[in-house]
């Protein structure tokens, strides 16, 4: 866990605000015993997770990937390469939605905006250590032209079928 106490308090307001404006479908479905709260997501969310990454075609068409990634100061972090498809729409449509499903054991649905991480970023450097650490290796040095990037979530649910056995992990 790296979150700050007020990360986690910034989190645990998304989180609140966002369940408020979310359909009655959904609030029946994420009830009380199984919503996650910020405390609990960030005990949860380590080390690599893979997500599926939705953007949009310059033609509206929308598009799904799976990318790796990790839950950082309660953002979630991912590299790719510059060339691809998702990285290009991101660079031209910033709007994404990130789920990260583990079967009924947890689901985590966002939204909000990709934004590209350089070198220069005051929290790069962290960031790439996390990754060396997890992977033994820099992205960076996989391909010429890897990206950073970090969803700003403007929504986000957390979920657990089973609440008690998701945190005993």
């Amino acid at each position: 866990m790296k979150e700050t106490a007020d990360e986690v308090t910034e989190l645990q307001q998304l989180l609140d605000a966002a369940y408020e404006r979310s359909t009655q479908h959904l609030r029946n479905i994420v009830t009380d015993p199984r919503k996650l709260t910020a405390d609990e997501l960030v005990r949860v969310l380590t080390g690599m997770c893979t997500l599926n990454l939705a953007t949009v075609t310059a033609r509206g068409e929308p598009r799904i990937s799976a990318v790796d990634g990790h839950f950082l100061h309660a953002r979630w972090v991912f590299t790719t390469s510059g060339s691809a498809a998702k990285a290009r729409q991101l660079k031209a449509r910033p709007a994404a939605s990130i789920s990260y499903v583990d079967g009924e054991r947890i689901g985590v649905f966002s939204h909000g905006d990709v934004e590209f991480l350089t070198p220069e970023h005051p929290e790069f450097a962290e960031i790439e250590a996390h990754l060396v650490k997890h992977y033994g290796s820099s992205p960076s040095s996989w391909a010429d032209d890897i990206v950073y990037c970090r969803l700003q979530p403007s929504w986000m649910v957390g979920y657990a079928f089973d609440k008690a056995a998701v945190l005993k992990t």
